[in-house]
């Protein structure tokens, strides 16, 4: 099993759109092939905190949602958005 975090800095005027963008695409990413689950995350001392932890059976499951038009047109909304290069990291849930 594969978790994937990825932690996003938004200003605080993207964050309503950004909270109604990841409802309507939550189910679509849950429903992706080789995914066993998503969620959002904000932080508690700093509303502009973001951060996404999904679930993937493997590297090659989440690979192909990465190449998937849903990611390539979702990041492309939220990435002009960003206050601060997002990070990423990928966890082997052992």
């Amino acid at each position: 099993m594969l978790v994937r975090v990825v932690k996003m800095h938004f200003s605080l005027a993207f964050i309503a759109e950004f909270k109604v963008l990841f409802q309507s695409v939550q189910p679509k990413i849950a429903a992706f092939n080789g995914c066993t689950g998503v969620k959002l995350l904000q932080d508690h001392n700093n509303p502009e905190i973001w951060f996404t932890i999904s679930h993937w059976v493997d590297e090659t499951h989440l690979n192909a949602y990465r190449d998937s038009e849903l990611f390539k047109t979702t990041w492309a909304l939220v990435k002009p958005n960003f206050q601060s290069k997002a990070e990423a990291w990928s966890l082997l849930d052992i």
